[in-house]
């Protein structure tokens, strides 16, 4: 991975950005030495070295169990679904369906996405794959309600045990309470893991390793991003992109654009988007996570973008890999006039696109922040969560606030129970 951060500097002072930085090497040795708000969560900083090799192989084994069946359905909601989905998608083929097929459910309320997901399971063998803590959050819980009743009209009671498995605490709520009577295979969701930090636990690696991922790779990626990050170095990458980020915030800059221009890295910006968006996002403060697609939405927000209300910046993550791009043909009667890039890979097109795109919204007052990586893979993807992670506790102490607690997402919970006549 490379942080390149010369275009979104020169808009900032170079003093600003060198004492917040200083500022970001303590905001890390509060996460490391545990003496920072939220300490108790601060268990996914030493995850991809603390967790041992038998629980991998226990994931990887529990996986082959389910290689069979037609699909797995995946229950869970924000951090509990977000990472394993980011992660899936990022690797997949656009196209292909591979077996099992990997489905969502649980992290919405809409009724006729449940009804239709029924209907399409109905013939097939599939398995359950639930994610919760308590076990009575209401999206999850209602999802798993309806899928859980339509296997037992199915299947014997032997059968349903090989089917479910339960990824929640370890010893109390609603979910650990059924697991252990019905026998339910478990796997433990640690007390000092929230949600959002959780894709490198159970959590995320066993949905990863049921699509035929390698884990191990993913792992890998993230321990050694973790001993890159940990270095209390101002050149440390994390504490240059969590400082730079802060002094653009200062300057007015209040919204961040996550941009990808490779459409598997979609998802891996609504995992970027809750990760930051809930982690900083209280008091008052907190710069607005949003996410981008170009060329896509070049052609709808970049508009905007390019001369609208100057109050954002951008971080690019830029894949150089172009091993299985087509080449532009040449034709002869040319009407679309392309033939000035026949012969030249469709990539090339696309890195042109976003060398252009950056050089014209830096000219615009945008800040461009760059992310690159070689390629898609589990290792490069473990780097980059893991990276991310750690930048984003290092941010949420820059700004003063708890970066591992979420106190307003109970606020509609609140009103929803109530109107729903809940006691």
């Amino acid at each position: 991975m490379r942080l390149d951060l010369s275009n979104a500097i020169q808009f900032c002072k170079i003093e600003s950005f060198e004492n917040k930085k200083k500022l970001a090497v303590d905001c890390l040795n509060k996460l490391i030495n545990g003496n920072g708000k939220g300490s108790d969560f601060l268990g996914w900083i030493d995850l991809p070295i603390n967790i041992t090799n038998s629980i991998i192989t226990d994931i990887v084994e529990t996986a082959k169990t389910f290689k069979n069946l037609d699909a797995v359905v995946i229950i869970g909601i924000g951090g509990s679904y977000l990472g394993a989905k980011a992660v899936h998608e990022a690797l997949k083929p656009h196209f292909d369906k591979p077996k099992p097929e990997i489905i969502f459910a649980g992290h919405n309320l809409s009724g006729n996405y449940h009804s239709e997901l029924l209907k399409y399971l109905n013939n097939k063998h599939y398995g359950i794959i639930v994610i919760s803590k308590s076990g009575t959050t209401t999206e999850p819980a209602i999802a798993f309600r309806l899928l859980y009743r339509d296997l037992k009209q199915k299947f014997d009671k032997e059968t349903i045990k090989k089917r479910i498995v339960a990824i929640t605490d370890a010893k109390k709520g609603a979910l650990r309470k059924l697991a252990d009577k019905e026998g339910f295979k478990t796997f433990v969701i640690d007390d000092n893991v929230g949600g959002r930090f959780s894709v490198l636990s159970p959590v995320g690696l066993l949905p990863i390793a049921i699509a035929g991922y390698d884990i191990k790779s993913l792992l890998h990626g993230a321990a050694n991003m973790r001993n890159i990050c940990i270095n209390k170095n101002p050149e440390n990458p994390a504490i240059q992109y969590a400082a730079l980020r802060n002094v653009l915030y200062d300057e007015g800059k209040k919204m961040e654009l996550l941009v990808n221009y490779n459409f598997k890295l979609n998802y891996f910006s609504e995992w970027w988007k809750q990760l930051y968006g809930e982690s900083e996002g209280k008091e008052g403060k907190g710069i607005f996570p949003v996410s981008v697609s170009f060329s896509t939405d070049l052609h709808s927000l970049g508009q905007y973008i390019q001369q609208g209300e100057r109050h954002l910046f951008e971080t690019n993550i830029l894949v150089n890999d172009d091993s299985d791009s087509p080449i532009i043909p040449q034709d002869e009667e040319d009407l679309d006039q392309l033939n000035y890039i026949a012969g030249k890979k469709m990539e090339y097109v696309n890195r042109t696109a976003a060398q252009a795109t950056i050089m014209a919204h830096v000219a615009g007052n945008v800040p461009n922040i760059i992310i690159e990586i070689d390629k898609i893979n589990e290792y490069n993807l473990g780097s980059l969560i893991y990276f991310f992670e750690i930048a984003c506790g290092i941010s949420g102490y820059l700004l003063d606030v708890n970066p591992f607690d979420q106190p307003g997402v109970e606020d509609y919970k609140q009103n929803m129970f109530k109107l729903l006549g809940k006691k």
